[in-house]
C-alpha cells in the first residue's frame, strides 16, 4: 500500500513537471503569432522649386504675361530675336539687294524697332512673305510681326492687329508708254493684271467687276506678265508703282490716285496687346524723332526723285 501510494504521488509529479515543460514551450513558441511589420519609410520626393511670384510679386502680372499669345514680348525676349514678315521682292520697301541682304524702306524702319526692342537690330529673322500670305503667317504664329507694305483695311483688321501708320497710299495703274492706260474706262474689254491678296485686287473685284483681271500669287510674276504684254495694265499701291516705273523706262503710271487714301502698318497677331502697343509707343517715339523722314531720304529719295514729295507719302508718330 505504501509502494503504491509513492508511486501515484511519483506518478502525479512526474505528470506536473511534464505539464509545466508543455506550458512554457506554448509560451515562447507554440501558438505563431504574426509579428506586426516595421512600417518602412517611404522616401519623400522632393518637391519642384515653387516658381509661383511671391504675393509683392504680383502673381497678377506673372498671369497676364502667361496668357499673352505667342509673339509677347516676354517670348520674344527669351528666344532672343524677332521674327519680322517682309517682302524679298518689292523694291524699294522690301527686297534682296546685289548681296543677297534684305534692304528697303520696310527694312529700314523695322531694324530700328528691333535694335529698340532688344537692343541689336541684327537680333531678327526675316521671313519672307508674299502678300496673300501676310495675315495667314500672323494667325499661325510663324512671324511676331508684319513689315511688308501691310494697307490697313476693315477686313484685314478684323484678323490680325494694326499699329500706328507710318505712310499713305492708294491705288494706281502702270502701263505701257506705248499703250498707256490713262482712266479705268479704257481697261474695257481688256486685262487687268492684279496681285491675289492686294487691296488692287478687292477693289476692281467690288468697284469694277466689268474688268477681267488677270491675277498671280507673287509680285515679280505679275510684273513679268506685264513685260510680256500679257495685260493692258497692271494695278497696285501707287507708292510703288511710281518707284517701278522710274526704273523701268517705257512705263508710266497714267492712273495716278484711284480708290480712297488708304494708310501702311505694321501688324501683329490679334490679341498681342503687349507687343501692340509697345510697338504704337515706338513709333510715336519715332516720330518726334522724324525717323520716318530719315528713312525715306535713305531708301526712297534715291529712287523717287522730284517725282514723289515726301509730304505725300510720310506718316510721323501715327497723325495723318
Amino acid at each position: 500500500m505504501r509502494n503504491t501510494g509513492r508511486t501515484r504521488l511519483l506518478a502525479m509529479v512526474s505528470a506536473l513537471v511534464l505539464l509545466a515543460v508543455l506550458l512554457a514551450g506554448c509560451a515562447s513558441g507554440g501558438t505563431a503569432t504574426t509579428p506586426t511589420p516595421t512600417p518602412t519609410a517611404t522616401p519623400t520626393a522632393t518637391p519642384p522649386a515653387d516658381t509661383t511670384p511671391a504675393a509683392d510679386d504680383t502673381s497678377d502680372a506673372g498671369a497676364a504675361v502667361e496668357n499673352q499669345p505667342a509673339g509677347a514680348i516676354a517670348d520674344i525676349q527669351a528666344r532672343g530675336k524677332i521674327r519680322i514678315a517682309v517682302f524679298a521682292d518689292k523694291a524699294p520697301f522690301g527686297y534682296l539687294d546685289e548681296s543677297g541682304q534684305n534692304a528697303g524702306f520696310d527694312i529700314v524702319i523695322a531694324k530700328r524697332v528691333v535694335k529698340d526692342l532688344l537692343g541689336d537690330e541684327n537680333a531678327v529673322e526675316w521671313v519672307h512673305v508674299e502678300p496673300a500670305n501676310r495675315v495667314d503667317y500672323l494667325e499661325s504664329d510663324k512671324v511676331d510681326l508684319v513689315f511688308a507694305n501691310f494697307t490697313v483695311t476693315k477686313e484685314r483688321a478684323e484678323k490680325v492687329d494694326f499699329a500706328l501708320p507710318y505712310m499713305k497710299v492708294a491705288l494706281g495703274v502702270v502701263s505701257p508708254d506705248s499703250s498707256p492706260i490713262n482712266d479705268v474706262a479704257e481697261l474695257a474689254g481688256k486685262q487687268l493684271i492684279v496681285i491675289k491678296g492686294t487691296t488692287a485686287e478687292t477693289y476692281f473685284t467690288n468697284e469694277h467687276p466689268e474688268i477681267e483681271l488677270l491675277k498671280f500669287d507673287e509680285i515679280s510674276e505679275a510684273f513679268q506678265a506685264l513685260t510680256d504684254g500679257r495685260g493692258a495694265g497692271l494695278a497696285q499701291d501707287n507708292t510703288f508703282l511710281f518707284a517701278w516705273a522710274n526704273q523701268n523706262p517705257g512705263y508710266t503710271v497714267g492712273v495716278g490716285s484711284l480708290g480712297n487714301q488708304d494708310t501702311i502698318a505694321p501688324a501683329v497677331r490679334k490679341g498681342n496687346t503687349e507687343l501692340l502697343e509697345w510697338l504704337n509707343a515706338e513709333l510715336k517715339t519715332l516720330g518726334d524723332e522724324r525717323f520716318i523722314h530719315k528713312a525715306y531720304d535713305e531708301a526712297l529719295a534715291p529712287v523717287y526723285g522730284d517725282v514723289v514729295n515726301p509730304e505725300d507719302l510720310v506718316v510721323e508718330g501715327g497723325v495723318l
